[in-house]
Formats: C-alpha cells, structure tokens, sequence
C-alpha cells in the first residue's frame, strides 16, 4: 500500500505548473486576507483571459520590486496575462515574506465586469 498520497489541491497545481522542482508533503494553505484586485481597468491583455476568472480560479502571485509605482507592489496573473495587483495598502507584508522565499498565491471569489471596469474579489493565502 503506497500512504505517499498528497492531495491535489489548486495552490499545489498553480505552484507545480510555474517550474517549482519537487513536492513538498503536508504543506498548508494559510488564508491571509481578502482584496479587492487593483489596477484592472490598466491590464490590457485583461480580455485574453477574462472568461476563466471565474470563482476557484488560481491567480499566481509576482513580485515587482521595480515598479515605478510601489516597491511593493504584487501582481497577479493567470498564465502569463497580468490582471491586476495586490492593493498597495494591503501589500507590505506579503511582498516582505515573497522576497524572503515565502510562495503565495491568490484565488478568485467573485469577478464581475463593471462597465470598462473588471471588478475582482479574491483571497490571499500563504503556502507553508
């Protein structure tokens, strides 16, 4: 009998299909906070992939320690299509905790389009 199961769960799949190399048994995923994505009226590959922000749906989380904006700024993505960022008020901690080798991930609640506005709702966790 094989007891080496691990449970597929959406962070482990968001964080196997980026290249991370092995996995890691009884990781966790930490719920942080809730967030309003910000800056979705500006991601303008936004419509390449807004039929798949749907609830469920795992945003991966890039630091941006360049950004002429933030210093601290997180943006997130579904593939390789950036759909907004983490608030800057709400950023500060989490962009800490990534550059010291901390994964992250977001998953969307709710998503709804709002005029030329794509308004996302989505929870924040760590994966420890």
């Amino acid at each position: 009998m094989n007891n080496s199961i691990i449970p597929v769960t959406p962070g482990l799949l968001a964080l196997l299909s980026k290249g991370q190399s092995g996995v890691t048994p009884f990781t966790q995923e930490i719920f942080l906070l809730e967030i309003q994505v910000a800056g979705t009226y500006y991601a303008e590959r936004l419509p390449e992939v807004e039929d798949r922000i749907l609830p469920e749906q795992v945003l991966t989380m890039k630091r941006e320690p360049n950004n002429t904006y933030d210093e601290h700024a997180i943006a997130l993505y579904i593939d390789e299509v950036r759909v907004g960022y983490v608030p800057a008020n709400l950023n500060l901690v989490c962009s800490r905790l990534m550059d010291a080798g901390k994964l992250f991930f977001a998953r969307v609640v709710t998503a709804k389009r709002d005029g030329e506005w794509m308004q996302i709702v989505a929870n924040v966790y760590m994966v420890e």
